[in-house]
């Protein structure tokens, strides 16, 4: 009997994580998770002392043995110095290489208190301009990035080369952070458009507008509008001392208060709230809005960032960043008027699991060049 050909080997994919905060662990483990064509390897770095690794990560992993291994594919994180990996490693210079982009340096709000540096935009852009690819989670996050990159190279003195900023866009594509499956699931009660239950659901940080909640819960108050609220999230040892006049100020009426350490316990909260709220002066995709969106919840987002990406129009209030308090009467009334019109909840299809990764699958094969891409038809 004649014996079966063998079935060709897997590409090989070396996933570089230099900065593995939560949002890029699970985009990783779930990307390795839904993409078994590929053979993987994964080094990634814990998230901590920001500006040494995203400046010091190809030094940290410069005697790494994987570095010294053939691969048919890098895909490699926005924190990843990739230029300096690819001149550290010059074998690896010939390997197509992916750049995600989970964010960029160029479009974070100034806080007033970071270190002086260009070196994080810099990392950013010359990754960039290294890759074969590069993918972004939103439109949003492209946009922001092309426009800082090109003010940024506008700025220098001399010796810019032209056409940077268009070779980059050239070779970019859009494919968000994908949201689970089980997430869209039909939410066990209706929605309380009398007091309604509002989540504000981020990382406890001055760029997500906590300041903006307060005003806004206040004026609330202030219309009569009934309302329960929970307020969780990853939070940190130094956190805006706004949390603590929330708490103060809405203690009555609070469901949930603080980091949820059980997912179980947090995916019943998504399904548990009526309306999830953003009040964030930067988010490059808005994961969290998109989960409770996946579980049933209405939105109410600032006309900004990447929401009217998946927003319904009617969901977002008008964005007046130097006017807070302007601002917090905008989302009220958006708010109020939602509460009136009872609309039906629109989860955010086009950003599921099974939608998106067919995408990653096609990005990956299409920048090794590989005639395995017409394998994807198999799913």
């Amino acid at each position: 009997m004649p014996k079966q050909p063998l079935s060709p080997s897997k590409p090989r994919v070396l996933l570089l994580s230099a900065y593995d905060a939560g949002s890029h662990k699970r985009w990783r483990e779930q990307l390795v998770a839904s993409q078994p064509a590929f053979e993987w390897h994964v080094l990634a770095l814990p998230p901590r002392f920001f500006r040494w690794r995203i400046r010091g990560n190809a030094l940290t992993w410069l005697q790494e043995p994987a570095l010294r291994e053939h691969w048919d594919l890098l895909l490699v994180t926005s924190m990843v110095d990739l230029a300096s990996i690819r001149g550290f490693h010059p074998h690896l210079a010939g390997i197509p290489a992916v750049l995600y982009m989970h964010e960029n340096q160029f479009a974070y709000p100034d806080s007033g208190k970071q270190h002086a540096s260009v070196d994080p935009q810099m990392v950013n852009l010359y990754s960039a301009i290294a890759a074969d690819h590069v993918v972004f989670n939103s439109q949003w996050n492209r946009d922001s990035f092309l426009a800082g990159a090109d003010e940024f190279l506008n700025k220098l003195p001399d010796g810019v080369p032209e056409g940077v900023i268009r070779q980059i866009r050239d070779k970019s594509s859009v494919v968000p952070v994908p949201i689970e499956d089980y997430l869209f699931r039909e939410r066990p009660t209706p929605h309380n458009f009398a007091c309604p239950h509002l989540l504000w659901n981020h990382r406890w940080e001055y760029d997500k507008g906590p300041d903006r909640l307060l005003r806004l819960l206040n004026r609330l108050v202030d219309m009569g509008q009934d309302f329960r609220v929970s307020v969780v999230g990853e939070q940190f040892r130094n956190q805006p001392r706004v949390f603590d006049e929330i708490k103060l100020r809405h203690n009555s009426r609070l469901v949930h208060w603080g980091y949820m350490e059980s997912r179980e316990a947090y995916d019943r909260l998504l399904q548990d709230a009526d309306v999830v709220v953003s009040t964030a002066l930067h988010d490059f995709q808005g994961l969290s809005m998109l989960e409770a969106m996946a579980s049933g919840c209405l939105a109410l987002a600032p006309d900004r960032l990447a929401y009217p990406e998946y927003v319904p129009s009617a969901h977002l209030y008008t964005s007046m960043i130097d006017d807070p308090e302007q601002e917090a009467l905008c989302a009220a009334d958006t708010l109020m008027s939602l509460l009136e019109q009872k609309p039906d909840a629109e989860p955010p299809h086009e950003w599921r699991l099974t939608e998106l990764k067919r995408s990653y699958r096609h990005a990956m094969y299409v920048t090794i060049g590989s005639d395995a891409v017409c394998s994807m038809s198999q799913e």
